[in-house]
Formats: C-alpha cells, structure tokens, sequence
C-alpha cells in the first residue's frame, strides 16, 4: 500500500514538473497562433523559426559565446582549483569565501556591476563584454566543481611521479589531470548550461545589436509570444534530451569496458 502511494505521489510530482514542457512542444505544432485552442497539425511555425533572421543570429551568438566562455571558465577554474589545493588551510578557506561572493550574488548585482564597470572605464559594450561576463560568472563554478576531485585524489600521487622522473608539468599534464578529468568535464557542463541559459547578465552587458536566445525570446514576448517560441523550446528540449542520452551511453559502454577489463 504505501510503496502505491509512493508510486502515486512521484507520478504527480513529474507530471506537475513537466506538464508545463509537454503543453509547449503540443501547441508548437498548432496550425494557429493560440496558445490554449488547438486548431490542426501544422509545422509551419518550424519553417518560420529556420527562416528568422534574428534567431539565427541569436543562436550563432548564443553558442559561440558559450563555448568560448566554457573553454575559458573551465582552463582558468582547474588552474584556480589547483593553486587552491596546494595553499595553506586558512588562505585556501579565504580564497573560497571570495569565491562564493560571485555565486551568492543575485544576477541583477552582478550585471550591474560590470555594466558600470564596462562604463567607467569606457569599454564598449558588445559580444565581447558578453563573454567576459559569461567567463567571469561562470569560472567559480568549475573551481568549485573540481576542487572535491582534487581533494578525494590521493596526496602522495605527485610525490610517487616526481620520484620516477616526472617533472612538476609532466606530473601535473600526465597524472593529476587525468585523474580529476570527471570534475573538469563536470564543470564544462555546469559553464556551459549556465551560459546559455543565463539572461540578467547578457541582457545588461551586450548592445542591441548583439543578442543572445534568451534576450531574443525576451524581446519576442514583450512583442506577443508567438509559436514560434514554442519551436525553439522544443528543439532544444529535444537537443538536451539527445545529450543525455548519448553522454549516458558513453558512460556506460566505458563502465562496461572497465568490467570487462577487470
């Protein structure tokens, strides 16, 4: 009886969680623009979508944007992580707290502060101080990300490396590298999602004629949310689904292989 109502009860709750989604990608295939009458089956909102413009080039620079803001985030959050590691436990719990400060600040503080900082020092704003921003919010993330890594690897693997020859880079490029990988691709995704998704920032720190998705839907709302929106959600809803499903696979064909092995 109870492990039914337990079934129930995360029946409901996924429903409440992605009813919202199913309700979108059902009406992006609506023939009309009603978002609540359907009125027949119809991709027309699909071609419009590929033929827009505006959301070509937002996408293009939503991208673009991210990965130079992830591969960035992600080369100069491992250096921090292991610079972190090696310091003394008080400067390292300093240096943390400092690097909280980025997270815990609401959105709004944060894109204002580098919009007045971009003023002040007469910084025109554009893609490129998009980027900046997006580097600068995401890179404590993967600090944070690797860091746990770094501290569940064993301390005596440099000294083991070292000892059979490996100079300081070798070690670091060769042994510590591989062994905290899962945490630096963890904290790639993390930057990488986090600035596709964010919207605060972008929309303060980029001039109009630079947009990313989320400022492009943001406009298209304020105009009247057409289907089109619909479309677009659902294509990258299908994309993250797609993602998933192959990063899963990866991951279990390599656990099959290390059973395998053993």
């Amino acid at each position: 009886m109870v492990k039914r109502y337990q079934k129930l009860y995360l029946g409901l709750m996924f429903l409440f969680l992605y009813a919202p989604i199913f309700v979108l990608i059902f009406f992006s295939f609506n023939q009309s623009e009603s978002m609540g009458h359907w009125s027949g089956f119809s991709l027309k909102w699909y071609r419009e979508l590929f033929r827009s413009e505006r959301i070509q080039n937002a996408f293009f620079y939503t991208i673009v944007c991210a990965i130079i803001s992830t591969t960035v985030s992600t080369i100069l959050g491992t250096i921090s992580a292991l610079g972190i590691y090696k310091i003394t436990k008080k400067l390292r719990e300093l240096v943390l707290n400092v690097n909280y400060l980025p997270i815990i600040n609401p959105d709004i503080v944060t894109a204002v502060s580098l919009m007045i900082l971009y003023i002040s020092i007469g910084f025109q704003r554009g893609f490129s101080t998009m980027v900046f921003a997006h580097i600068m919010f995401s890179t404590p993330y993967v600090i944070l990300t690797v860091l746990p890594r770094l501290n569940t690897m064993d301390p005596n693997i440099i000294d083991a490396a070292t000892d059979l020859g490996a100079t300081p880079l070798q070690a670091v490029r060769k042994v510590i590298i591989p062994e905290i990988m899962p945490g630096i691709i963890a904290g790639a995704l993390i930057a990488f999602t986090m600035s596709i998704d964010d919207f605060v920032i972008s929309y303060f720190n980029t001039a109009n004629s630079v947009t990313n998705l989320s400022i492009e839907i943001y406009n298209m709302a304020r105009r009247g949310v057409k289907p089109t929106v619909n479309a677009l959600a659902t294509l990258m809803v299908a994309f993250i689904i797609l993602f998933v499903f192959i990063v899963n696979k990866i991951g279990n064909n390599h656990k099959s292989k290390e059973v395998l092995k053993k």
